[in-house]
């Protein structure tokens, strides 16, 4: 074969990848946007189970320092609207300035069942398992949820999860999703956990791909102990993919609640978002090879390909093309946004285009950041990374 067939055959190839994109891209697009129309913030009409029925759950709630927004995103947990649960409080260390906010609100809420753990319990490299561990092994309810200590909720939060846990289902997930606050950066991080991420997340859950973010989750702590409990779990970075894995493999089936997991971290910026994308990426490409394609997902990227293909096959114009197939996906994603806010949007339409625009455009900096460094650094401690998603802790000599 001439190098120069060998070479059409390469077109050729590309061109059939670049349409297979496109039909797989686009049909993400619709998946997540007629999801999120159907099933979020939507208020059911009949309870799945009488409210005085519902199970005790108890909720695991890893604390690690103080920003502007710790003290009111962790009241909402203590005036939540459900008649059988348990708040535990879970700090590593004795002067970490998050005891002193969890001792106020333990004062202010003498009726709730709350408790805090301080000292945690070292048992792997994960610090947020490591924390929580006396939690855990003081939990008295069947049902545990593990939920950031970012996350704020509605009084009804609690209730749409457990009317989620039907009698297949072993674990219940919200949507990540950031609640409204003030500046660029803010809304940075609202049109990513608006647009980018809600596409593939959904996508996923809709196809029977397992992908659960570990921001609220909640569980049924038999099926985590028939894993081997918490501790099974402390050799991995990313242990809500093994977690969700682990419950997967038991035969149980993943439910969304109908409400986000509404994200209000007090301390954010350009910079910290870029670090944490950076971080995940890592943490993806460590655990799933494929994820080596994840670029080609991207709004500029993808729409360079096909419209590569379609000016292959049809002589179209290409950058009329790329043009085009950009504005359809700056629509689409400004569509789903709104689904997924549940309402009106705290910033303007302008802002939003510039949001979109640099976050798309910083898309394959981060990725190829992530491919530079296999090393993180979360919380306290550095760790590298190994294929399979495990990892060894860096220490200082």
């Amino acid at each position: 074969m001439t190098p120069m067939a060998v070479l059409d055959l390469a077109m050729q190839g590309l061109a059939v990848f670049g349409f297979i994109l496109f039909f797989v891209l686009w049909l993400m697009h619709f998946m997540s946007i007629i999801y999120v129309r159907l099933h979020l913030h939507k208020k059911r009409s009949e309870v799945k189970q009488p409210f005085a029925q519902l199970a005790g759950v108890s909720l695991l709630k890893p604390l690690k320092g103080v920003d502007p927004n710790l003290i009111s995103n962790l009241e909402t947990f203590f005036t939540m609207d459900y008649p059988k649960y348990e708040i535990l409080l879970c700090i590593q260390d004795l002067d970490d300035p998050a005891v002193d906010v969890c001792k106020k609100l333990l004062g202010k809420y003498p009726n709730v069942d709350a408790r805090l753990f301080i000292g945690g319990k070292k048992v792997g490299i994960n610090p947020k398992i490591n924390n929580l561990m006396p939690g855990y092994e003081g939990a008295k309810y069947g049902l545990v949820w593990i939920c950031d200590s970012g996350i704020r909720v509605k009084p009804d939060t609690l209730t749409d999860m457990t009317n989620q846990m039907t009698e297949k289902v072993g674990l219940v997930h919200g949507l990540p999703y950031v609640a409204d606050r003030q500046g660029f950066a803010a809304t940075l991080e609202q049109v990513y956990f608006g647009t980018s991420h809600p596409r593939s997340y959904i996508s996923a859950n809709v196809t029977g791909i397992k992908c659960v973010t570990g921001m609220s989750c909640l569980m049924r702590k038999d099926v985590l102990d028939q894993a081997g409990g918490l501790v099974s779990f402390a050799q991995y970075i990313a242990e809500d993919y093994f977690m969700a894995k682990a419950i997967a493999d038991r035969g149980w089936k993943f439910s969304m609640a109908t409400q986000v997991a509404m994200q209000n971290s007090g301390s954010y910026s350009i910079g910290q978002f870029q670090s944490r994308m950076i971080r995940w990426t890592k943490l993806r490409i460590n655990m799933l090879p494929g994820t080596v394609l994840e670029p080609v997902s991207e709004c500029f990227l993808a729409s360079l390909i096909i419209g590569w293909a379609a000016h292959y096959v049809f002589r179209w114009d290409m950058m009329v093309f790329f043009m085009c197939h950009c504005l359809a996906w700056f629509i689409s994603d400004y569509i789903q946004l709104t689904g997924v806010q549940g309402g009106a949007l705290c910033f303007s339409k302008l802002d939003f285009a510039v949001a979109w625009f640099i976050r798309e455009s910083l898309a394959v900096q981060i990725f190829l950041s992530a491919l530079w460094d296999p090393t993180i650094s979360w919380r306290t401690g550095r760790y590298r990374l190994r294929c399979g998603g495990t990892a060894d802790e860096i220490l200082d000599v």
